[in-house]
């Protein structure tokens, strides 16, 4: 009896310090600074733009045909290919950690 007694006082003692912790820094100071910054003119806020259409912005990239990123893909495939069959016949750790030769790497 006398342990649980112990325990619950101890309990409410750490619950009544940290709400002191807590209200110290929660609440800011109320002291005012001794001089005071003279004020600035006030300028017009702009509105916000959150919700602003966006700004069209012209696309200057190269069009690449078509025809030309297939074929860096079946390149890619080969390659791959290539690479895992090497691994299927001789695997050993240097195969599987080697870079491709590919020039499409992650």
């Amino acid at each position: 009896m006398e342990l649980l007694l112990m325990v619950a006082c101890m309990s409410l003692f750490g619950v009544a310090v940290t709400c002191a912790a807590f209200g110290a820094a929660a609440h800011p100071e109320q002291d005012v600074p001794a001089a005071q910054p003279a004020a600035e003119p006030a300028r017009p806020i702009p509105p916000p733009r959150f919700f602003a259409e966006p700004v069209a912005t012209p696309v200057t990239r190269p069009q690449v045909p078509i025809e030309a990123l297939l074929l860096q893909i079946e390149g890619h495939v080969r390659l791959e290919q290539a690479a895992a069959e090497s691994f299927l016949e001789s695997p050993t750790s240097v195969l599987l950690h080697s870079r491709t030769l590919s020039p499409l790497v992650n």
